[in-house]
C-alpha cells in the first residue's frame, strides 16, 4: 500500500499507482507500507531513485545503513513496534531523504506512524516539506521510545521490591523470568535509540538540514534526546544486572540455609543413631540389656546426643 500526504491535507490517504503515474509537486510524504514490488517500481520510476529491498534493510552493518545515492539520503533504522507487550520487536525501516517529498519504506506497524497521522490531523500546517516531515516523525519515534523506556524502567522498579522483601513467599524463578524479559527490552530500546543517534549524527552535515537554522536546531536536539535516553537506557541496564546478581545471591543464601537444616539434623542424628546401633547388635555380654534401667538409659543417652549439639551449635551462634 502507497500512503500519501500532501501539504496542507489533514491526513496520509492511501494512492493506487499504475505504471507511468507522476509524482504530485504537493506530496510531502511518500508512506510504503509492505509494498509490492510493482509499487516500489513505480515510486523508484517517479523519483529516479532505486529503494532498498527488504533484505538490504536488514543489513546491520553501518555503511550499508546510512549513505547518499543520487543525491538522496538513505537511512535504515531499527524502530519499535509492539511497545506496550513485555518483550517490544524491533523491525527494520527505511527513510529516504530528497529534495522534495520524504519516502519511508515499512513492513510493520510502528506507534509513532500513527502519532504523526494524529498530529498532523491536528495541525495541518505543522509540516512545510519533506525534510520537518522526517523531523516531526524521528520526534514522535523518540517520544514513543522514551515511552516505552519509562514503562520498562517502573516495571524494573516494581520486581526490585519483590526481590527485596522481607518476606520468604518471593517466587525467585519468576521474578528471574521477569527481569530477564525487561533486560531484553532494554537491549531493543537502546539499539533502537543508538541507531536513531547514528542517523542524527549523519545528517548533522547535510546542507538541506545546515542551511535551515530551525531545522538544524531541531535535528540537534533531537540528537542530544536520543543520547540522553541512551544513557538512561543504560542505567536501568545496570539496575537490572544489580537485581539479576542480588536475586542469585539471595537463592544461593535461601539454598544455603535449606542445606545447613539438613546438616544439622544428620549431626543431630548421628549420634543416636550410632547408640541404637550400638544396643541393637544383641550381644550375649551387654549387661546393660538385663538392667531394668537399661532401656530408659539408652533412650535418655539418644535425646542427650540429639540436644548436646542444637545447644552447642545455638551457643556458636550458628543457628
Amino acid at each position: 500500500m502507497i500512503r500519501l500526504y500532501r501539504a496542507g491535507e489533514t491526513h496520509a490517504e492511501a494512492s493506487d499507482v499504475l505504471p507511468g503515474w507522476t509524482l504530485p509537486a504537493d506530496v510531502l510524504w511518500i508512506d510504503l507500507v509492505r509494498p509490492t514490488r510493482e509499487e516500489e517500481t513505480v515510486v523508484e520510476a517517479a523519483l529516479g531513485l532505486g529503494l532498498p529491498t527488504p533484505e538490504e534493510m536488514a543489513e546491520l552493518e553501518a555503511s550499508s545503513r546510512l549513505y547518499r545515492q543520487n543525491g538522496a539520503v538513505f537511512l535504515i533504522a531499527d524502530l519499535m513496534h509492539h511497545g506496550d507487550e513485555d518483550l517490544p520487536a524491533l523491525a527494520p525501516t527505511t527513510f529516504v531523504i530528497t529534495d522534495g517529498p520524504l519516502v519511508t519504506i515499512r513492513y510493520v506497524d510502528p506507534k509513532p506512524f500513527s502519532m504523526l497521522d494524529d498530529r498532523l490531523e491536528r495541525e495541518p500546517a505543522l509540516c512545510r516539506s519533506g525534510h520537518e516531515v522526517f523531523l516531526t516523525l524521528m520526534e514522535a519515534v523518540i517520544d514513543r521510545l522514551s515511552d516505552v523506556l519509562s514503562g520498562n524502567a517502573a516495571h524494573v522498579e516494581a520486581v526490585s521490591s519483590h526481590v527485596f522483601t522481607q518476606t520468604k513467599t518471593v517466587g525467585f524463578d519468576r521474578l528471574i523470568t521477569k527481569l530477564g524479559r525487561a533486560h531484553m527490552a532494554n537491549a531493543r530500546i537502546e539499539q533502537s535509540l543508538s541507531g536513531l543517534a547514528r542517523i542524527f549524527a549523519f545528517l548533522g552535515p547535510d546542507d538541506r538540514f545546515e542551511k535551515d537554522v530551525e531545522i538544524r536546531e531541531h535535528l540537534r536536539s533531537l540528537g542530544r534526546d536520543a543520547s540522553s535516553l541512551i544513557v538512561h537506557a543504560q542505567a536501568v541496564a545496570a539496575s537490572i544486572n544489580f537485581q539479576l546478581s542480588a536475586a542469585l545471591g539471595l537463592i544461593n543464601i535461601e539454598q544455603s540455609s535449606i542445606i545447613k537444616i539438613f546438616s544439622v539434623a544428620s549431626v543431630c542424628f548421628l549420634p543416636p543413631t550410632l547408640i541404637a546401633s550400638i544396643y541393637g547388635m544383641n550381644f550375649e555380654r551387654m549387661p546393660e540389656l538385663s538392667e531394668p534401667w537399661g532401656y530408659p538409659a539408652a533412650i535418655a543417652a539418644m535425646v542427650a546426643a540429639a540436644v548436646l549439639p542444637l545447644l552447642w551449635f545455638r551457643g556458636k551462634g550458628w543457628l
